[in-house]
């Protein structure tokens, strides 16, 4: 009897040392499990769309943007136009106070060659109070000379802004 147990005692343990030896092996690979999982993970690295999605979202994007860039492009024509107008404002500006500069080195030297010649007369004359008065006048005219010249300076600045602003439109 001792040796049909010792035949199954010693197939118990083959057995046994088989499962273990199972076991073991199945412990390495589930031990190893999430570095396999992680190296046969795919990554898409490019995402393939189809063309009709693509065209899609390239409309979307042009109908989101074009208001911008018309509102953009607005205002910057608004702002241009501005800097024109200023630009023409103080080109005629300048015209005007240029006129007047050499309008009044002119009109200095002419006055200072008339008023010369009369003072000797204004002297000779009743008195200090005629000169007195002929000296207003004379600054009056010069002052009146001078309004209306500016007033048709800007009379013509406005007739170019007119033009202008007829052209642009």
């Amino acid at each position: 009897m001792a040796n049909p147990l010792a035949d199954c005692v010693s197939s118990l343990r083959s057995s046994n040392h088989l499962l273990s030896n199972s076991i073991s092996i199945l412990d390495s690979g589930v031990n190893d499990f999430p570095r396999l999982a992680k190296v046969l993970q795919t990554t898409k690295h490019f995402e393939l769309l189809p063309s009709s999605a693509l065209s899609a979202a390239q409309s979307r994007l042009l109908s989101s943007l074009t208001p911008e860039f018309n509102n953009l492009l607005s205002r910057v024509e608004t702002h241009l136009d501005r800097l024109e107008r200023r630009e023409q404002n103080l080109i005629a500006r300048c015209e005007l106070l240029e006129g007047r500069l050499s309008m009044s080195g002119e009109d200095a030297e002419a006055f200072g060659k008339r008023a010369g010649g009369r003072k000797s007369i204004a002297a000779e004359g009743d008195g200090s109070r005629e000169a007195l008065r002929l000296k207003q006048l004379r600054a009056k005219k010069e002052r009146l000379g001078y309004a209306v010249e500016r007033l048709g300076l800007q009379a013509q600045q406005r007739e170019r802004q007119l033009r202008l602003s007829v052209a642009a439109q």
